[in-house]
């Protein structure tokens, strides 16, 4: 395993109530543990406006706090494991699944052997690309853990080259399926709002000037009385959490998304098992032959099962 930097910065804004460093940033980044914190502030790796602190430094007034934090990642793909795997398609250039909704993409720190990856190197075996870190074979986009539905994986370096750069270049047509809370009196829109860190919680994105660009058209697909809505959402670019920022920032966040908007009890007696999103459907170009090729997945249990209670 070898050792990667992350920096995680805190704008603390006028007027906010005093706190000590360390419970600070565990408010503000609670995927960082406080082990990892420690060894941060042991390091002399904490500052706050460029000077360095330990964890008992009182945070009074307005400033940035960062921290550079170790990221461990792996010098090595992980082991094979034999995870169920729902194959789309499959030559020998590229593999198309629809991923399980809770399964996570790759590894991390903390996220155990049962992620896509773990699964991709028992059904392929050496047969995935080796572009990128060690322990993302094949791996070229990915979807949220809560995020259901298509992920395209290469299976070589030449099929990775090529699909990065028609990711890159837009040319990858993207359709998701979401439910989304409260009915909108429009039957479909554009949100073109910039995206990027929250300027206060920096776990978050955000609509903000200084974010990217970022472009989502949205249909109702179908109304579920006053309780919610069934949309699908073309993405043409390919921002972090874009659909569930620029629904949120419309004022119809998705089901199942405390982090943007959605709160727990909004509709009675129905639970929302999770963020309520699905990677519908894919169109590429095949890395090795002149054909333009679409993938569909269907909804899957839970997203059914949820609708039948709402319908």
């Amino acid at each position: 395993m070898i050792m990667l930097e992350r920096i995680i910065e805190f704008s603390v804004p006028p007027g906010a109530k005093e706190g000590r460093a360390d419970k600070v940033f565990a408010a503000e980044f609670n995927d960082v543990s406080r082990a990892r914190l420690q060894r941060a502030f042991d390091a002399g790796q904490v500052t706050f406006d460029g000077k360095t602190i330990d964890k008992r430094f009182k945070v009074s007034q307005s400033g940035l706090l960062r921290a550079v934090l170790e990221e461990p990642t792996f010098d090595a793909a992980p082991t094979a494991v034999d995870l169920p795997l729902d194959v789309i398609y499959e030559d020998g250039s590229i593999l198309v699944v629809n991923k399980a909704p809770g399964m996570i993409t790759h590894p991390g720190n903390g996220t155990g052997e049962n992620t896509l990856v773990h699964a991709l190197r028992y059904h392929c075996g050496e047969n995935l690309s080796t572009v990128g870190a060690p322990d993302r074979p094949g791996i070229v986009h990915r979807l949220d853990k809560d995020t259901s539905g298509l992920i395209i994986v290469a299976k070589n370096d030449m099929a990775h080259h090529k699909l990065a750069a028609a990711f890159s270049e837009r040319k990858i047509y993207k359709r998701y399926t979401a439910l989304v809370f409260g009915t909108p009196k429009v039957s479909r829109g554009t949100i073109k709002g910039a995206i990027g860190r929250h300027p206060v919680v920096r776990t978050r994105m955000a609509v903000v000037q200084s974010g990217k660009p970022a472009h989502t058209e949205w249909k109702v697909e179908a109304r579920y009385g006053q309780k919610a809505t069934r949309i699908s959402c073309i993405i043409h670019t390919g921002r972090t959490h874009q659909i569930r920022v620029h629904m949120s920032e419309i004022q119809f966040p998705l089901l199942g998304d405390s982090t943007y908007g959605f709160r727990p009890g909004q509709l009675k007696d129905i639970e929302v098992p999770r963020v309520m999103l699905h990677s519908t459907e894919l169109q590429i170009q095949h890395p090795d032959r002149d054909e333009r090729m679409t993938f569909e997945a269907p909804l899957p249990r839970d997203f059914e099962d949820l609708i039948a209670l709402l319908d």
